[in-house]
Formats: C-alpha cells, sequence, structure tokens
C-alpha cells in the first residue's frame, strides 16, 4: 500500500499549503483519495488523472472535503470527461453537502450523481474498493465524522483518524496498524482548546502508544500552532517512530509492515 500526502495543513490551509488529502493505492488498482480539502484537487493533478480517482471521506468539515466542487467541474467540462461514476464514501449527508457547495444557484443543491456514485458509512462496516478495505470507526468530532482504518492485499495497515478527540474508539481502530496517521492540532493546554474536537500531540502520543503501532505520522497541524511544540509533546509520549507528515510526502506502508 502506497501513501502520499497531497495536503495535511490542519483546519484551514496555509501559504503552499492544502488542506487535508491523502491518496492511497496498490499495484494493478486505480488509486483512493482520502479527504479532498482546499488545495488537495491541485496537488492530485501532478500524480494522478482525477477522472480515475475514487474518494472517501472522514466527515464532511469544509477542510475535508470542499476540493470535491473542483473535480466536479473537471470530470464535467474537462476535454477529456469522465466516462462514468466514481465511487464516492462518506458520512450521512454526503450528497446533499457537496452538491450545496457545488451547486451555482443559493439555497440549492447539485445533482452530483451524473459523476459520484455516493454511498454512506456504516460504523464498523468494510468497503472494499480498488484492492483495499475500508473499514469506518464513529470518532468524537462534529458533526458525524469517521476515522477509516485501511487494510492491504497483505495484511498491511493504515490507520487514519480523520479529526478526533481522545476516544476508546481512536485506540481500537489504530491497534496494531503498520502506519497511523494521525492529528495532533492543539498544544496541551486545556486553556487553549475546546474539548471533544481535536487532540494534542501529548495525546497523539498517548492513543499511538495504546494502540502498539509502528509509525505515528502526525498531520492536520493548522498553521498558527507550532509544529516543534507538536513534536517535543508527542515524544514525550511515544518513544517509536514518529513522521512529521509534509505535502508531497510518501510511505510505503507495505515497506513498514514487512520491517515489523
Amino acid at each position: 500500500m502506497h501513501l502520499t500526502v497531497l495536503g495535511c495543513s490542519g483546519s484551514v490551509n496555509g501559504p503552499g499549503a492544502a488542506c487535508s488529502g491523502y491518496l492511497v493505492s496498490v499495484p494493478g488498482e486505480l488509486p483512493v483519495l482520502i479527504d479532498c480539502g482546499p488545495g488537495v484537487f491541485g496537488e492530485l493533478q501532478a500524480v494522478a488523472d482525477p477522472n480515475d480517482v475514487a474518494v472517501v471521506l472522514s466527515h464532511l468539515h469544509a477542510d475535508h472535503c470542499m476540493d470535491l466542487p473542483a473535480m466536479l467541474v473537471w470530470r464535467r467540462w474537462a476535454p477529456v470527461p469522465a466516462i462514468g461514476r466514481v465511487p464516492l464514501w462518506g458520512p450521512e449527508g454526503t450528497a446533499g453537502r457537496i452538491g450545496a457547495g457545488s451547486s451555482e444557484f443559493p439555497g440549492e443543491v447539485d445533482d452530483i450523481s451524473d459523476t459520484f456514485e455516493v454511498s454512506e458509512w456504516v460504523e464498523g462496516q468494510a468497503v472494499e474498493l480498488r484492492g483495499l478495505s475500508f473499514t469506518p470507526y464513529r470518532m468524537d468530532h462534529p458533526p458525524a465524522t469517521y476515522g477509516l482504518r485501511v487494510t492491504g492485499p497483505n495484511g498491511e495497515v493504515l490507520a487514519y483518524s480523520g479529526d478526533t478527540a481522545p476516544c476508546d474508539e481512536l485506540v481500537e481502530l489504530a491497534r496494531g496498524a503498520d502506519v497511523f496517521l494521525c492529528e495532533a492540532s492543539w498544544t496541551h493546554d486545556p486553556a487553549s482548546r475546546p474539548p471533544h474536537l481535536h487532540m494534542s500531540g501529548v495525546e497523539a502520543g498517548e492513543a499511538a502508544t495504546a494502540a502498539g503501532v509502528g509509525v505515528l505520522a502526525v498531520t492536520h497541524i493548522p498553521p498558527w500552532t507550532s509544529t516543534a511544540d507538536i513534536l517535543a509533546e508527542v515524544r514525550s509520549s511515544f518513544s517509536g517512530h514518529i513522521e512529521l507528515v509534509q505535502q508531497g510526502q510518501e510511505l510505503d506502508v507495505s515497506a513498514v509492515s514487512s520491517r515489523a
């Protein structure tokens, strides 16, 4: 399983930094895009044909899904138009949310069914898609938000937290994962962060330790949060391999699994 980080900025995009977007693929299969926040669609064009990419969404906050209207424009109007529909999996209300963002008329919802075959997650029910298995776990984050446990053809596992506060489901999602792609949006100062929203670096490290993961890949750090502070916090609570992911970075989840 191959992972390409198209964007990893948290909550908002920054200068030259796209929001959440992660491309995963296995040999012989077309790729799957996990989340599609602002700036991601431009980065996607450099590494894949947008007409070929299936999409799965963790949740419907703008920083995780609002570049999909750009994909709709591409698939409908580019000189080589898309043939048929591609899968789009997400939480309840996905078609309406993306359709509202795509519509040119205020208060109306664009019918996106010409381009996407939309399906909604059922917690704990695995979805087989392009050589990968995606199992959604409900996270502690509004609105309906799902972390994803992605299993490859050789048993390798990528766990993606989506957005979440600390919760038991997060640890179960990441249990024994080869790579744990986990958000850390705040420093560990309770005065600076509301509950039931995001995690600190300390909390991300604690979750990784409890789950016994191979590599902790820290993501979703907003432009206003110090990456150095987050990294120091993660190191204080997790003694394993840590990656502070960067836009354009590639990770071979299969290679991590084979070294374990």
